[in-house]
């Protein structure tokens, strides 16, 4: 078996790399990488990559057809992936998000790939009451990033048939430590904030609603859309995450506070509504998948987080200016010229 993981040197990459040598220790695993994050490790004791059989280092906007070749399983995670980017690169986005990704989608479909696997997000519903969406619920995209899902979303639903399995995984906001961390994720913000400033600053009312998942529980999932049984169809989309991970942000923040010592909680008094809050349930992953269900809970995800930022000694008190926010990452590549507007490496990357 070959499988193709595109995105792996990012947030969720190295987790899914990890699990999937575990779980096909004889499969030939392939990562895709444009590699803007790469140099961005957080304590890791082995290179990521060294679980791959092979790395390609390319853009997935201009995708070697030698990449699919004999490929059985892609698994997209290749994204512009949070709003603060999307909003700042919005054409760039949906050239990645969308339109490279139901292009690969169609290659791979024409090279005899038998299951592709998509990483959507939750944020597809936007703003919502009360009650949990589910996935036959409308979707409100709000941003760039959310409107790049429901298109990759429809593009992949046309293309899915016999012998081409698409699985789009509506995931919950990503949080928990990763060889590649990122701290432009609430939960994983709020652990960092604690630590350097010792105060959670929430911008909203704190009422808004976010289901989380930890980045091995994502792992998990992915592992099981890989070698999914196609009795559950040609294409499955599903919310992936945990009931009892839906929670509203001043409760993530009071999380953080009982395990953080000292930490006050500063809730902006002149907050705008926020809209985007939404609850999700996730009945229909519990059902196709009720062996790779989440499996870690609040508690050890923020336990986890504190204890891994301790040993980097973070203490950096601009925590959101730091290189562990990826916007000013694409930001630095910009501003010294090894990056264009359309975030292609430049003629420069080999030395400013």
């Amino acid at each position: 078996m070959k499988i193709l993981v595109t995105g792996n040197m990012g947030y969720v990459g190295p987790g899914v790399v990890e699990q999937l040598r575990r779980s096909y220790p004889d499969a030939e695993l392939a990562g895709l990488d444009t590699a803007y994050f790469a140099a961005g490790l957080t304590g890791a004791t082995v290179l990521p990559e060294s679980r791959l059989d092979v790395q390609h280092f390319g853009d997935v906007r201009g995708l070697p057809a030698e990449v699919l070749r004999g490929v059985d399983a892609v698994v997209h995670l290749a994204a512009i992936s949070n709003d603060p980017m999307g909003n700042r690169f919005e054409k760039v986005t949906l050239d990645i998000n969308h339109r490279a990704t139901v292009e690969l989608a169609r290659q791979a479909r024409a090279l005899g790939v038998s299951s592709f696997v998509f990483a959507s997000s939750c944020s597809v519903y936007g703003a919502a009451d009360d009650s949990a969406r589910t996935e036959a619920s409308p979707v409100a995209p709000l941003t760039a990033y959310a409107r790049s899902k429901v298109l990759s979303e429809q593009g992949l639903a046309e293309l899915a048939g016999p012998g081409f399995r698409v699985t789009c995984l509506r995931f919950a906001t990503a949080c928990g430590w990763s060889d590649r961390l990122r701290l432009d994720l609430v939960l994983n913000d709020f652990v960092a904030a604690a630590l350097a400033q010792k105060v959670v600053r929430i911008q909203s009312d704190g009422t808004p609603w976010r289901p989380l998942i930890h980045v091995r529980d994502m792992a998990r999932a992915i592992d099981w859309a890989v070698g999914r049984d196609a009795s559950a169809g040609d294409c499955v989309v599903t919310n992936v995450g945990a009931d009892e991970w839906n929670h509203q942000v001043r409760d993530l923040a009071a999380a953080v506070a009982k395990v953080v010592p000292g930490v006050d909680i500063w809730i902006n008094p002149e907050a705008v509504p926020d809209r985007r809050s939404y609850r999700v349930s996730f009945e229909r992953f519990r059902r196709l998948a009720p062996m790779h269900q989440p499996t870690w809970d609040l508690v050890a995800t923020v336990t986890e987080l504190a204890e891994g930022l301790q040993r980097l000694g973070f203490a950096d008190a601009a925590l959101r200016t730091s290189r562990f926010v990826r916007l000013n990452v694409l930001t630095a590549l910009r501003a010294a010229g090894v990056l264009d507007e359309e975030l292609r490496w430049t003629s420069r990357r080999g030395g400013v």
